[in-house]
């Protein structure tokens, strides 16, 4: 697969929250995607309308429409991922978002790029009634992905698929986002997908794990509980998002690595 331009929309997981920070920018797996494919053509180029919080809607009113202005065919990788964030909401109404994500992706599809769509991990080595009813939610989402993909004839990037990712050491103090490791297993997976140059040991599993004591998960938990879920809880109740005011990093086509405009 030849790729000359890679453009990705959608949200946190896109943006590359919680990666390494690069120019003062999350790095995330779609840049080191980026760099992969900027070593196969002169002419590439990249862009990332992603945004962290984004729900459905805003994916595919605010950052598809203009993203579908820089396609330029088949060359064209175009990744969408969005919908996620919808899930984990208490008022979640899959009788909306399903079908407007199945439609925004047939729109992508109709300019003739290449489609990229990602499913999300269904389960963690987490227990319990919330873990149970995120799984059920998920494994919906999940059937409508392979659903569209295999009617427009979109790549899908499975996170069921290894289950290496369910280890918690790929995600963040947050316990939501990717880590560098993760973000780095996420783009290795998708670059063997698009048969372009990868790390072909990215399927091996971590050693295992130390450990905790009692006292140390405690003081974990309350930790994560005072840094990320109380904010969380606190900009919900205010009908607030973590990206509110943002924008994409990279919202036209730029020469990559380099920061031209193409």
């Amino acid at each position: 697969m030849r790729v000359t331009r890679f453009i990705a929309v959608g949200d946190s997981f896109t943006e590359g929250m919680c990666d390494e920070i690069v120019d003062g920018k999350y790095r995330g797996w779609a840049d080191r995607i980026a760099d992969v494919m900027a070593h196969q053509s002169t002419e590439f180029t990249y862009s990332n309308f992603a945004v962290r919080g984004k729900l459905i809607q805003q994916v595919a009113a605010e950052q598809v429409p203009i993203a579908l202005t820089y396609v330029t065919g088949s060359r064209t990788l175009f990744s969408f991922h969005a919908g996620a964030n919808d899930v984990l909401r208490p008022n979640y109404k899959p009788e909306v978002s399903l079908p407007l994500y199945a439609q925004t992706v047939r729109k992508v599809a109709e300019s003739g790029a290449t489609v990229l769509l990602f499913t999300v991990l269904e389960r963690t080595d987490r227990q319990g009634k919330t873990a149970d009813l995120w799984a059920k939610r998920f494994s919906e989402f999940n059937k409508n992905v392979r659903a569209v993909a295999k009617e427009v004839g979109a790549i899908v990037a499975d996170a069921n698929e290894e289950g290496l990712l369910s280890d918690r050491r790929f995600l963040a103090d947050d316990r939501l986002h990717l880590n560098p490791l993760g973000h780095d297993r996420i783009a290795q997976g998708i670059l063997e997908i698009l048969e372009l140059p990868y790390e072909v040991n990215w399927r091996q599993p971590l050693p295992p794990a130390e450990k905790l004591s009692q006292a140390r998960r405690y003081k974990s938990n309350v930790k994560w509980f005072l840094t990320f879920f109380l904010p969380w809880i606190w900009r919900r109740l205010r009908g607030r998002s973590s990206g509110d005011g943002m924008s994409g990093k990279h919202s036209l086509p730029i020469s990559w690595p380099s920061k031209g405009i193409a």
